[in-house]
């Protein structure tokens, strides 16, 4: 069982919280004040949570701590009333930020994680594992879909999850299939995708080769209507877990109604005996807006639209959800350094600024593109500043920084309008928050508002 420092925990909130991380195999050792932390760091060093329930006095206490205990891994956990909080501590040095209500699985992973950064780094052509499963959940529109996560999980229906591509939908899948399954426990988790196969080859990766039935079988089962399936089957591998069909529109009319047919019944015929089995799968989909097109074309058969969509969840775009980015982004990069064998790096609070200012239309899997591409192409330091971010980002999404040419005068006074267009819709058009990450003064901002004719209105 591995340890931990909880730093400011609230009283009221300890039996539960140390029953949470208990279910994870982590151990809790409370402190109230930096004083008591640091003496048992130097008795015996442990990963910290610092509690950040009580404001942005307690990233005083992550300096000290940083100041005193340098190699001392730090992560932080923070109410989503309070999303300003996670870009502070991520500027801090914290390794992580978790939402209340704390997970035990989500921290564990994040212990595991950074504690095997350096041995990544170093061992020979190996990147590791990347614990794909965390969600970031600042954001009050991840708290509904952690919500929904949790309800789902009490459940064997199907599930849709729907949203733009890069918005974490299997991540959201194989997070239900945990919470229900467990740690090892229960059925595999398979994903499958149904646009990547012809229709002869979605058939054979679904149901397995069809084998012809053994003379001792019982040949009644086929006439009662329940499909063949092979142990080689994507379907038999899933059996007791989980199925998790990409594109599944694309998936042909025959292959459907086979699929719909087994989930109705929940019964199979084993393909190498012929005996009937019990078939419990857990069906989920990942799908575009698109989707819903689809069904009302009739490229999705309804019975099975229907076995999909009992729960429904919408994923929000990185744009609808800005709280997540720096601790996603601070993610990202610890991976990418840890992957490429390079020192940890960190993001300045411009740069941070204005990745989480940026539109990200391409959502987590663009921002880890730009990430990858920064490191790669960085000459040594530990720092990303905002200039190494403007050559290859600009703020309408495009791939390079003022290209509509102009003067340079021109170019700056797009940038600086469009830069604080960005931050005054990030913090939902309050120029004093707006104005403290600017790094300027209130009245400052107003008069540069005024001159770049910034319209605050069309930011609420």
């Amino acid at each position: 069982m591995k340890s931990v420092l909880y730093l400011g925990c609230p009283s009221s909130e300890r039996a539960d919280t140390e029953k949470v991380l208990a279910s994870a195999n982590v151990a809790v050792v409370w402190a109230d004040n930096v004083s008591y932390a640091l003496n048992e760091l130097r008795r015996h060093d442990m990963p910290v949570l610092l509690d950040l329930s009580r404001g942005a006095g307690a990233l005083q206490v992550a300096r000290e701590i940083r100041t005193e205990r340098a190699s001392t891994l730090m992560f932080a956990v923070v109410d989503a009333r309070r999303p300003d909080l996670t870009t502070e501590a991520v500027l801090a040095g914290v390794a992580d930020v978790f939402a209340r209500p704390l997970g035990g699985r989500r921290v564990a992973n994040a212990i595991d994680r950074e504690l095997a950064y350096e041995s990544r780094r170093t061992a020979l052509g190996g990147n590791g594992s990347s614990h794909d499963d965390d969600l970031y959940s600042h954001s009050v529109a991840m708290r509904d879909v952690m919500a929904v996560i949790t309800r789902a999980a009490a459940m064997r229906a199907g599930v849709l999850i729907r949203g733009e591509e890069g918005t974490g939908r299997q991540i959201v899948a194989r997070a239900i299939h945990l919470a229900q399954n467990g740690n090892g426990g229960g059925g595999s988790f398979v994903a499958l995708n149904c646009a990547a196969h012809d229709a002869e080859e979605l058939d054979v990766e679904l149901f397995g080769a069809t084998a012809r039935m053994p003379s001792h079988g019982n040949g009644d089962q086929l006439s009662r209507g329940l499909e063949r399936v092979s142990r080689t089957s994507r379907l038999f591998e899933s059996l007791g877990g989980t199925l998790y069909l990409q594109n599944v529109a694309d998936a042909p009319t025959r292959v459907q109604a086979r699929l719909a047919r087994l989930l109705r019944d929940r019964e199979a015929v084993l393909a190498e005996t012929g005996d009937a089995i019990n078939f419990d799968i857990r069906p989920m989909a990942g799908v575009d807006s698109g989707f819903d097109g689809a069904v009302q074309e009739g490229r999705v058969r309804d019975d099975l639209f229907r076995r999909l969509s009992v729960i429904r969840i919408d994923m929000p775009p990185l744009r609808n959800r800005r709280e997540d980015i720096p601790a996603l982004a601070n993610y990202f990069l610890r991976e990418i350094c840890a992957a490429l064998r390079v020192p940890p790096k960190t993001l300045s609070r411009p740069a941070l600024s204005l990745i989480a200012a940026l539109p990200w239309r391409g959502n987590a899997v663009e921002l880890r593109t730009l990430l990858e591409t920064v490191v790669t192409g960085s000459q040594g330091g530990r720092g990303i500043a905002l200039e190494d971010l403007l050559e290859h980002v600009r703020l309408d999404g495009g791939s390079v920084v003022f290209s509509n040419g102009g003067t340079l005068k021109q170019a700056r006074a797009r940038f600086e309008r469009e830069y604080i267009s960005a931050m005054l819709e990030q913090h939902h058009g309050r120029i004093s928050e707006a104005a403290k990450t600017l790094g300027i003064q209130r009245t400052n901002l107003y008069r540069k508002m005024r001159s770049l004719r910034v319209n605050l209105d069309r930011r609420r």
